[in-house]
């Protein structure tokens, strides 16, 4: 009987050169396609939104912060330290939010927007103010009615005891 050999286990010989291979033909770099550049705008777009969003929820925490603190100082309530009374429980200092702001050339620029934390307080005065003269506006020409209309029965009674004297 003859030997079959099993030709699976032979070793395969390929002559491989060393030498650097010159491609002539190259893959071009992947291009960004429209749709890509598009989608990357939307996004920036979107995180900017997100950025000023997260700043205003950031403003009212801080505005919130705030009106405790002004609560807490009214109740004087809280804890004192020290056994000294504190004029106020919280300082306030220049505050400010991180801000996107979009360019007339489309481009953004990343800023900070100034907290205003005292505009409640002088919303508050403002309005006291423009209710004390309309009060006062009122009330003067409530009293001018009343000179007037007591003046013009005075006159029409003068006349009238006038008119009645003399007959």
């Amino acid at each position: 009987m003859k030997q079959i050999q099993d030709t699976d286990k032979k070793p395969i010989l390929l002559k491989v050169s060393l030498l650097p291979i010159s491609v002539t033909t190259a893959i071009a770099p992947l291009q960004p396609q429209q749709e890509k550049i598009v989608s990357e705008q939307e996004r920036l777009i979107r995180q900017v939104k997100r950025i000023n969003q997260m700043a205003g929820e950031l403003e009212a925490a801080i505005l919130e912060l705030k009106a405790i603190a002004n609560t807490l100082n009214t109740q004087k309530r809280y804890p004192v330290l020290k056994q000294e009374l504190w004029k106020n429980i919280c300082q306030y200092f220049a505050v400010s939010v991180p801000w996107v702001k979009r360019k007339p050339d489309d481009s953004f620029i990343l800023t900070t927007r100034k907290v205003d934390l005292f505009r409640a307080e002088r919303e508050a005065a403002l309005l006291a103010q423009q209710l004390r003269q309309q009060t006062k506006k009122r009330l003067t020409s409530q009293r001018h009615r009343k000179n007037k209309n007591g003046t013009e029965a005075d006159t029409k009674s003068f006349f009238k005891k006038i008119l009645v004297h003399k007959s």
